[in-house]
C-alpha cells in the first residue's frame, strides 16, 4: 500500500519538528522544504518544491520568522516576508503540481483577532484587531487567498500560542518564575489564548479528514486563562511558592533590554475554536495545569530522520 505523504513547509522549528515525528510515527512519507541543506527543496528551488508537493495529499505550511523580537524596520520586513513571500512561493508550487495535495494547510496567527477580554473571538463573529501583528497576519492569509490552485482546498489555520516539551513560550515564563518573578505581568486580566503542540498536530490531521471544514479554523484550546493564573499554574508546575507581580512599565523596560515586544505578554488573546468543537475535534490537553504538568514531566523526543 502506498504510504500517505504529507509535505512540511518550515520544518526545522519547534513545531516542525514535532510535526514531522508524528507524522513519521504515524506512518507517514514526509518531505520538506525549507532553507536547511536537508530539506527535500529549497525555497530558492521552484522546481524542486513542485517535485516534493506533487503526489502530496497533504501540504502543511509553517514557515515564518520567531517574532520574539523588537519589531525595528529590519525585523518587520523579515516577520512579512518569512510568511508571505513563502506562502507565493507554495502557490506557485502548487499550481504547477499534475497531481497537487488535496488540502494545504497554512499557518497564519490568533493574534489576528482584536484585544478581547469582553468575550471569545470565533471564526464566524470575532473581529479582527489592528496594529503591526494583525497586518502581517491580514497579508498572509490574502496571500493565501490570491493562490490560484483550484483542485486544493486552503485552510488558514489561526494558531493561539503553542506550548509543548522542548520548545514553544514557556521557557520565559519558568525563568521569570524560577527568579521569583513570576506574578501576573501588567493588569493579569488579559487571555491568554494556547494549544498544546500534539494537539496542533492532531487538529491539522482532523482538518485534513475533514473536508467540510473551510476557510479560516482556530487552533487554540477551548479554556483560555487569564495572565494571573497563567503565571500562578506556572509557579505551581515549578514548585515556585510565590511570584513577584510585574508592572506594564517594568516589562517595557525590561522588553527592550531583552530584545522582545511587550504584546506577547500584554495582548489579550481569547481565540475560540469554534469550527473545530462543532465537527467534532477532541482535545487531549483541554487545561492548562494538565498541559504545563505533562510538559514539566517530559523530555524532549528525539527527532527522527
Amino acid at each position: 500500500m502506498k504510504p500517505r505523504t504529507v509535505v512540511l513547509a518550515g520544518a526545522s522549528g519547534f513545531i516542525g519538528s514535532y510535526f514531522k515525528r508524528r507524522f513519521l510515527e504515524e506512518g507517514w512519507q514526509v518531505r520538506t522544504v525549507g532553507r536547511d541543506a536537508s530539506a527535500d527543496a529549497q525555497w530558492n528551488d521552484d522546481g524542486a518544491i513542485t517535485k516534493a508537493l506533487n503526489g502530496a495529499e497533504l501540504l502543511v505550511n509553517l514557515a515564518g520568522r520567531s517574532v520574539n523580537c523588537r519589531y525595528d524596520e529590519r525585523h518587520r520586513r523579515e516577520i512579512l516576508d518569512s510568511r508571505v513571500l513563502t506562502t507565493r512561493t507554495l502557490g506557485r508550487a502548487v499550481a504547477a503540481c499534475a497531481e497537487p495535495p488535496r488540502t494545504w494547510i497554512n499557518s497564519s496567527t490568533g493574534t489576528i483577532y482584536r484585544h478581547a477580554e469582553d468575550h471569545p473571538q470565533s471564526e464566524a463573529s470575532g473581529e479582527l484587531g489592528h496594529g503591526f501583528s494583525v497586518d502581517v497576519a491580514r497579508a498572509w492569509e490574502d496571500e493565501l487567498t490570491a493562490a490560484d490552485v483550484p483542485d486544493t482546498r486552503k485552510v488558514p489555520l489561526r494558531i493561539a500560542i503553542v506550548l509543548g516539551p522542548g520548545g514553544g513560550v514557556m521557557g520565559p515564563f519558568r525563568n521569570l518564575a524560577c527568579l521569583g518573578l513570576g506574578g501576573r505581568m501588567g493588569p493579569g486580566t488579559q487571555k491568554f489564548s494556547w494549544i498544546h503542540v500534539e494537539d496542533l498536530f492532531r487538529s491539522v490531521v482532523f482538518i485534513h479528514e475533514h473536508g467540510e471544514l473551510a476557510g479560516p479554523v482556530n487552533a487554540a484550546t477551548p479554556y483560555p486563562v487569564d495572565n494571573r493564573e497563567l503565571m500562578s499554574l506556572v509557579r505551581q508546575s515549578m514548585g515556585m511558592p510565590f511570584g513577584i507581580p510585574t508592572p506594564a512599565w517594568l516589562l517595557e523596560a525590561g522588553a527592550v533590554l531583552i530584545r522582545t515586544q511587550t504584546e506577547l505578554v500584554l495582548k489579550s488573546r481569547w481565540v475560540e475554536p469554534r469550527k473545530l468543537l462543532d465537527a467534532g475535534f477532541a482535545f487531549q490537553h483541554p487545561s492548562l495545569a494538565g498541559a504545563l504538568n505533562q510538559i514539566a514531566k517530559a523530555r524532549p523526543a528525539p527527532s527522527l530522520t
